[in-house]
C-alpha cells in the first residue's frame, strides 16, 4: 500500500505547463516521466532518503494545494486556529507528507496505471481524474485526484485511494489531537512527529 499512496504523489514530480493540459492529460504525462525516472534511478530504487525527499520536495509538492488541504483535514477547527497557527499546521502537515511518502517511491516495481474517461464540463474548474492501479498478484486499486484549477493551473487538493479519502483519513486524528491538547497541541505532534521521521531516515545507510 505504501507504493500506492507514494504514486499519488509522484505523479506530478515532472515539470511540465500545467496551464497548457487538461487534468488528466497533465496527470498521463507526469505519470509516465516519473515512472520512467525511477524505474532508472538506482539510488531512488535503493531508498536514498536524502534523494527521495528532495525529489518530492522539489516537483511533487508544487503541485498540490496545501493550504486547502490543511483546511480541509482540520474541517471545523480550521477557523480556531490563529494565521501563525494555520502556518504552522501547513508547514508541518507538508513536511508528514513528504517524509511519510518519499520513502515509498523505491519501492516501485511493476504497476500498471490505467486512466479512467475524464467527466468535464468546457466551464468546470474543479474535477475528479479517476485512476487505478495494477499490480500483479493484488486487486487493483483505485486512486482518484481531487483537482481545482487556479491561476497556476490545475492542483490537487485531494486524493482518494481505494475509496478512502487523504484528507479525511487524516481530519479524524487531527480533530482528536486538537480535542486533547489543542492546536498548539497537534503543532507539536506533527512537528515531534516529522522529527522522529527525520531521525529515522538519518540512522538509515545512505
Amino acid at each position: 500500500m505504501k507504493i500506492i499512496f507514494a504514486l499519488c504523489f509522484s505523479f506530478f514530480a515532472a515539470a511540465v505547463s500545467a496551464e497548457d493540459l487538461a487534468p488528466d492529460a497533465q496527470v498521463k504525462k507526469i505519470s509516465d516521466e516519473v515512472i520512467a525516472i525511477i524505474k532508472q534511478d538506482k539510488d531512488i530504487r535503493s531508498g536514498n532518503q536524502t534523494k527521495l525527499n528532495e525529489l518530492v520536495d522539489a516537483k511533487v509538492l508544487p503541485h498540490f494545494d496545501f493550504s486547502r488541504m490543511t483546511a480541509l483535514a482540520l474541517g471545523r477547527n480550521w477557523p480556531k486556529a490563529s494565521a501563525e497557527q494555520q502556518k504552522q499546521l501547513i508547514g508541518e502537515f507538508r513536511t508528514l507528507l513528504v517524509r511519510t511518502y518519499s520513502s515509498a517511491l523505491a519501492t516501485y516495481k511493476n504497476q500498471v496505471i490505467e486512466f479512467k474517461p475524464l467527466r468535464m464540463a468546457a466551464a468546470d474548474t474543479e474535477v475528479t481524474v479517476r485512476t487505478q492501479v495494477k499490480q500483479p498478484g493484488t486487486e487493483p486499486v483505485s486512486i482518484d485526484y481531487s483537482m481545482e484549477k487556479t491561476a497556476n493551473g490545475w492542483m490537487v487538493y485531494d486524493v482518494v485511494v481505494g475509496g478512502v479519502s487523504l484528507v479525511t483519513n487524516y481530519r479524524e486524528t487531527f480533530n482528536s489531537e486538537i480535542r486533547d491538547g489543542g492546536v498548539d497541541g497537534l503543532i507539536k505532534s506533527l512537528s515531534s512527529k516529522n522529527r522522529s521521521l527525520e531521525s529515522q531516515a538519518s540512522s538509515k545507510p545512505k
